[in-house]
């Protein structure tokens, strides 16, 4: 049996493959995306997978935010895609537009995994904000308790930064990247970028995606600010470090709500920063305890491992309701 997990990330969509024990992985940027046909997609996924689209039993998708719905649900008892909007927080290419359209056209049977927000079976004082997390970071959390751990919080810190708390085993809060901790790109709006708003030099989501560290130095992006750190040049360094500061307060008031649980545990650091070994260490030394990283693949890895166990019969994942078939 082949079942498909599809990460929408900021910068690519990923891929990956269950099968019995077999896991595969690959991504398209979303500007490839973008350009290629639907038939062009399904055809890679064949490509790069060896499988045929009829034989795949069940593919989960990430779109966006997901705030549109709560439940995991069958991609045709969605409305749209699944959004309140398609304005928001973020950038827009339009792969990951067409990697969902191409599923869903498919006929190949689909989920599609919903984000967390104000409607979603969480710590009801979380819902003070609007939004918690996007979609893919429940497909993180999802291959955490597939490992077998259940309390956990993983903060996945790449253009921006999102932390997210499990409480045996179902998903009980979240931080958004627009509420706290900054990422290389993207952050919360601080005094000066809401006056920028206010006098019409930016627009609120163009304010949030210049928000993040990289701010603070003279880099173009966030290959040439990891460079520069492995470089150990200075500004590259202070960026990091205000990144790893900021992620570890987050995990510590993740945390916090876990002991109102009445449990502790595990930290897990992913994304392509927190794939870093210099943040692991900063995170781990601010934290005092041992950070466990992940690496990118592993939210197309949970997602597909949703749309395995979902097959099976599993009426919830991480508390979240399952509305299949």
């Amino acid at each position: 049996m082949a079942f498909i997990g599809v990460d929408h990330g900021t910068t690519a969509m990923r891929f990956a493959l269950i099968e019995g024990e077999k896991v595969l992985t690959f991504e398209l940027g979303r500007s490839e995306a973008a350009a290629m046909s639907e038939k062009e997609i399904m055809e890679s996924i064949e490509k790069e997978f060896g499988v045929k689209v009829k034989d795949i039993d069940l593919i989960a998708l990430t779109y966006s935010m997901g705030d549109g719905f709560s439940e995991i649900k069958n991609v045709k008892k969605i409305e749209g895609r699944g959004l309140q909007s398609t304005e928001g927080a973020g950038k827009k290419t339009g792969g990951g537009t067409r990697v969902f359209d191409a599923v869903r056209n498919s006929g190949i049977p689909a989920i599609a995994i919903p984000g967390l927000h104000t409607r979603s079976k969480v710590d009801p004082r979380m819902k003070v904000f609007s939004h918690l997390t996007s979609p893919e970071k429940l497909g993180i959390a999802y291959h955490i308790r597939c490992m077998g751990y259940e309390d956990f919080v993983v903060s996945d810190i790449s253009s921006n930064t999102v932390t997210l708390a499990v409480a045996s085993g179902k998903v009980i809060g979240a931080i958004d990247a627009c509420i706290f901790a900054p990422g290389v790109h993207h952050g919360p709006l601080d005094l000066e970028a809401i006056r920028n708003v206010d006098d019409g030099l930016r627009t609120a989501n163009q304010a949030f995606m210049e928000a993040g560290a990289l701010k603070m130095t003279p880099y173009k992006d966030r290959g040439e600010l990891l460079n520069a750190a492995e470089n150990g040049e200075e500004p590259a360094l202070l960026a990091l470090d205000t990144i790893s500061l900021f992620a570890a307060m987050e995990i510590v008031s993740m945390q916090l709500l876990l002991k109102e649980y009445g449990v502790t545990g595990a930290a897990f650091l992913a994304g392509s920063v927190g794939e870093v070994e210099y943040v692991q260490k900063k995170i781990s030394r601010h934290l005092g305890q041992e950070c466990l990283s992940l690496g990118k693949w592993h939210a197309a890895i949970g997602c597909a491992g949703i749309a395995r166990d979902v097959f099976a019969g599993e009426n919830h994942i991480l508390g979240i309701d399952v509305d299949y078939p």
